[in-house]
């Protein structure tokens, strides 16, 4: 007797996250039959829990290539699920001569027009009020673009689910397995091919392959404030410690002298790893953040003066006294200091598609059509 399988198709796709969900809408776009299981009833992960901003611009080297074919994907997929996207850039700040500094030697470098240098009054007005201390200057980074990270996801897979050849089987947990056969919570799925995207939890299925690429849990503060009144934001907004978070603002020249300065004027923020900045969602709240700490297993638990600093700071760039706080989250995603991603085969004919850095959003859709080209 032969054996009997839930569900058969060319792919099978573990999780149900961005990553996940780009590699389902690579797989049918090259005519294949996808299967999809998550562990969940729906996405709750990194996925949810971040600021919604696709920080294409500010990628160097091959991640920038890798974002500049997402940022095209975001937009087909935006328009075909129906989710809210807005290719409003993002809004960099400098309120120092060495945030200054950074951004027109990464204007400079760039096409004309990809990072456009902004004046002061330019950026101000952008917000509700002036800043503390005085802005000076800043860009906007033309290519970024926003979504709502607590809908795309939702209507992505809801589209997917109804296109001919897919399937999700939510709350199934991958088992393992190999040769064309996935052992589940729920039984036996054949594939040809197993594409595994669970992000941090990489070392819960393979954890000699995530002990040998360092992938660790990055653990994140944020939170949703109610939007002061008249803030109405297109953009992402970002700031100086942006600047020494994202490649193309770090491997400047200038990005060393800021790095002294942040460390010497506020080892508050460089303490608790902090990257301050905000979007608005199209409710009219906003979403802001964020702080980093890095484990192999994360504490849950967090820390009440970080969420100060972080909420000072921003209240100072929005000009207002205080925030007003309406949710706080911790947010968790894989991390690696040895590369921003890992496509590996840890078994015959299962892949596992990662990203180890905070730039899941950013590359997603990038790292599903580079998967399928290796495949």
């Amino acid at each position: 007797m032969g054996t009997s399988f839930i569900a058969e198709s060319d792919v099978l796709i573990v999780g149900a996250g961005i990553v996940g969900l780009a590699h389902a809408s690579a797989a049918i776009a090259r005519g294949l039959t996808v299967t999809v299981i998550d562990r969940d009833a729906r996405a709750v992960g990194a996925s949810v829990r971040n600021f919604g901003h696709c920080c294409v611009t500010a990628q160097s080297g091959q991640l920038l290539d890798l974002a500049l074919v997402a940022r095209e994907k975001w937009l087909d997929a935006s328009q075909k699920a129906g989710f809210f996207s807005l290719e409003a850039g993002a809004l960099t700040i400098a309120r120092t001569p060495a945030e200054l500094a950074v951004v027109e030697e990464l204007a400079a470098s760039r096409e004309p027009g990809q990072v456009a240098l902004l004046t002061a009054t330019e950026v101000r007005s952008h917000l509700s009020a002036d800043a503390n201390p005085p802005i000076l200057g800043g860009a906007l980074l033309r290519d970024d673009l926003r979504v709502d990270p607590r809908e795309a996801v939702g209507k992505l897979a809801d589209w997917l689910a109804r296109q001919p050849g897919v399937r999700f089987l939510w709350q199934t947990s991958y088992q393992g397995g190999s040769d064309g056969v996935a052992l589940t919570s729920r039984g036996e799925i054949r594939a040809e091919r197993t594409i595994v995207c669970v992000g941090h939890d990489l070392d819960y299925l393979f954890p000699d392959l995530a002990a040998d690429n360092q992938v660790e849990r990055c653990g994140l503060q944020m939170a949703l404030i109610a939007a002061p009144l008249g803030l109405a934001l297109r953009p992402a907004v970002l700031t100086g410690t942006s600047m020494l978070r994202y490649p193309a603002f770090a491997e400047t020249a200038a990005a060393s002298t800021l790095a002294m300065e942040m460390a010497s004027a506020r080892p508050d923020l460089v303490e608790i790893g902090a990257n301050v900045m905000f979007t608005q969602r199209p409710d009219g709240t906003v979403i802001v953040g964020d702080s980093h700490r890095y484990a192999t297993t994360m504490d849950p638990f967090q820390g009440e003066a970080t969420s100060s600093t972080l909420f000072d700071e921003i209240a100072g760039i929005l000009g207002v006294p205080s925030v007003k706080v309406i949710q706080r989250w911790q947010g968790i995603y894989a991390s690696s200091v040895r590369a921003p991603f890992l496509i590996a085969e840890p078994l015959p004919g299962v892949t596992t598609a990662i990203v180890t850095s905070g730039v899941g959003m950013t590359i997603s859709f990038g790292l599903a059509a580079k998967t399928f080209d290796l495949l």
